[in-house]
């Protein structure tokens, strides 16, 4: 009987330890900082964006709706000072794919070639385009799935009554 009792405890204590490790590692994918390598090598952190809002994006060069948003954050990044996008391609067949769409759609912006793995160290895609906007003390607004516009980015910035719910925690 007293065999049972410890391993009745000691699975609560493995099953208690497992879920606090998952815990932490979902609470430092999301709330510590990242560190993203652009297409040419660059090496792009959130601590190092400090004072600026930064929308991290991402996209595949088939997807319809990712397209539609680029122009909007093209302009985005070229208007605001304050503002750093990061495109994170995912789901593509090749570097040469991504590298294409980027120069016919004039992305202006850091480009990122991800992956699963990618995706996964900001909590996984649901769809895309997927969005994660991080206010310029460092803390993440939220994530948006689907596409966005300019206007409705800057109203999140401007913190817009209504436009906040736009990012979901």
């Amino acid at each position: 009987m007293k065999v049972w009792k410890k391993l009745s405890v000691m699975r609560k204590v493995v099953c208690g330890l497992a879920l606090l490790i998952s815990l932490g590692s979902m609470q430092s994918a999301c709330a510590d900082d990242w560190s993203l390598k652009d297409k040419d090598g660059v090496r792009h952190t959130l601590s190092g964006q400090k004072g600026k809002w930064v929308l991290v994006n991402f996209w595949a060069p088939w997807c319809p709706d990712c397209i539609q948003e680029l122009p909007g954050l093209v302009a985005l990044q070229q208007q605001h000072k304050d503002v750093q996008v990061l495109g994170v391609a995912v789901m593509y067949k090749s570097r040469k794919e991504v590298l294409d769409m980027a120069a016919r759609q004039s992305l202006s912006y850091p480009i990122v070639l991800g992956n699963e793995d990618t995706a996964a160290d900001f909590g996984g895609l649901l769809g895309l385009p997927t969005s994660l906007l991080y206010a310029p003390s460092g803390q993440l607004v939220g994530r948006h799935q689907g596409p966005l516009t300019q206007n409705e980015i800057e109203q999140v910035m401007a913190q817009k009554p209504g436009a906040v719910a736009l990012f979901t925690r």
